[in-house]
């Protein structure tokens, strides 16, 4: 690393540790952003698939969370360390250092903007990848409807909830890698506008 010259005024060396605290959070609010696409497709899931009152806490954030998102949140951290994404984000800090002297990170109006839309794109892309189950489970939902109206006496606490649950643990095992190539593409991608911000 190349030296960087000591700030002679105690106000020049609190404002160079703040740069470097905002760039930091914002390059964690990034990367978070993805794996809270997973968290929040994860709780979709587990409310069509009738497990949202089975919740644990994250010992990370202290934060209760379905059980779902728990799962899928696990596996996408297997995921990236499966393509060395720690790596990648090792390279990143790497650039950083090496293009952003110490101190001298200024955020601007495009990582504003870059922020903003990844949260918008957050909740879509969450709803995305919850939508094969969720709709799977709305095609049970109709199908137990005209069951019902033929015939009265198909209780559907019984029978229903635990065939609409097999059904969406079957779906969900069958796209679970689609959602971890989303996981792959959607990482790559943020991971990319950070390496742009710090060159």
């Amino acid at each position: 690393m190349p030296v960087t010259p000591e700030p002679q005024h105690w106000t020049v060396m609190a404002a160079a540790l703040f740069s470097e605290a905002l760039m930091g959070l914002i390059a964690g609010v990034a990367l978070n952003i993805v794996f809270g696409i997973f968290s929040y497709a994860g709780e979709q899931i587990a409310f069509v698939m009738g497990f949202s009152l089975a919740s644990v806490i994250d010992p990370q954030s202290q934060i209760q969370s379905p059980l779902v998102s728990q799962f899928l949140t696990l596996t996408a951290m297997l995921v990236l360390l499966a393509f060395n994404g720690h790596y990648m984000i090792l390279t990143w800090m790497v650039d950083a250092l090496k293009h952003v002297p110490l101190g001298g990170f200024v955020m601007n109006h495009a990582m504003f903007d870059y922020l903003m839309g990844a949260m918008a794109h957050l909740f879509m892309m969450g709803f995305s990848v919850a939508f094969p189950i969720i709709a799977l489970s709305l095609l049970a939902d109709i199908i137990f409807g005209m069951l019902m109206k033929t015939m009265p006496q198909f209780n559907l606490l019984v029978v229903g909830f635990p065939i609409k649950i097999a059904l969406s643990l079957a779906v969900w095992m069958a796209v679970l890698g689609s959602m971890m190539m989303i996981f792959k593409k959607e990482f790559l991608g943020a991971l990319q506008v950070l390496l742009q911000w710090v060159q």
